[in-house]
């Protein structure tokens, strides 16, 4: 019983897929009604599990519904996927503050409200669970080009080790964990690599010093977040995940 943001591309979209490959029944939760519906049906079609949840992430009382509806759907919550995010490409000088609070919305204050929204459901109903988030290589490291990104991403990696921390001291058994992709091929490239002939030779110039010299997939990222939430991980809480080719290891170039 999974309940993932974001699920209507991307990597959100791939989890899903996996996850309900896997037998998880998955409540896929976004404000793009178009794709998130499609993105259920390809579950549902081959006889999956699969309720898509409508849900701005930014909205205290649309995580509450999408973390309400999971359990009443599907009898309870054990699983929880923030993967919503936006990212906004400018220098703190100048970005918007309109901006700034959008991408921070989104991308932080989201993965606030639904692990605020969880966690009670998840004692209640005895079992535990799996909190997992999505940050970013640029949580990690400082990104010039995306101020609002960067922090964002930075302050989900510190929350979700507050979040671990908190449950472990309550004596919950609910695990919190982080994700760290970068280089990962999902629609946030598209506006830079465009569909021109350059295509490819962009592609290539932009992972030129990625370690592995290639672009992730989301299945990759999604393959990943089974781990973290299967019984096999049930001693890792408070945990990075980095999925990035290498790219935080260090240069690929010998000295």
């Amino acid at each position: 019983r999974t309940l993932i943001t974001g699920a209507a591309s991307g990597i959100g979209r791939a989890v899903a897929r996996l996850f309900a490959r896997e037998g998880a029944a998955v409540v896929l939760a976004d404000c793009d009604i178009v794709k998130g519906q499609a993105a259920a049906r390809e579950i549902l079609e081959p006889g999956g599990r699969a309720l898509f949840v409508a849900c701005d992430v930014t909205r205290s009382e649309d995580c509450a519904r999408a973390v309400e509806q999971t359990a009443k759907a599907f009898g309870g919550l054990d699983v929880v996927l923030n993967c919503a995010g936006i990212i906004v490409r400018r220098s703190v000088v100048d970005l918007d503050e309109a901006d700034w609070d959008r991408v921070m919305n989104v991308n932080c204050k989201s993965v606030y409200l639904v692990s605020k929204f969880s966690i009670p459901v998840m004692q209640a109903g005895g079992r535990g669970g799996s909190i997992i988030n999505v940050s970013s290589r640029s949580g990690v490291v400082g990104i010039p080009a995306a101020a609002a990104y960067a922090s964002s991403k930075a302050a989900v990696r510190n929350h979700t080790k507050t979040v671990a921390l908190y449950c472990a001291e309550q004596g919950l058994p609910i695990r919190c964990n982080s994700i760290h992709p970068a280089a990962i091929l999902t629609p946030m490239w598209e506006p830079l690599l465009g569909d021109g002939p350059d295509r490819a030779q962009k592609m290539a110039a932009f992972v030129a010093d990625t370690p592995l010299r290639r672009f992730g997939t989301p299945e990759e990222v999604a393959a990943v977040a089974v781990l973290l939430a299967s019984d096999e991980a049930r001693y890792i809480t408070g945990a990075e995940l980095h999925v990035d080719g290498g790219i935080l290891a260090g240069s690929r170039r010998r000295a």
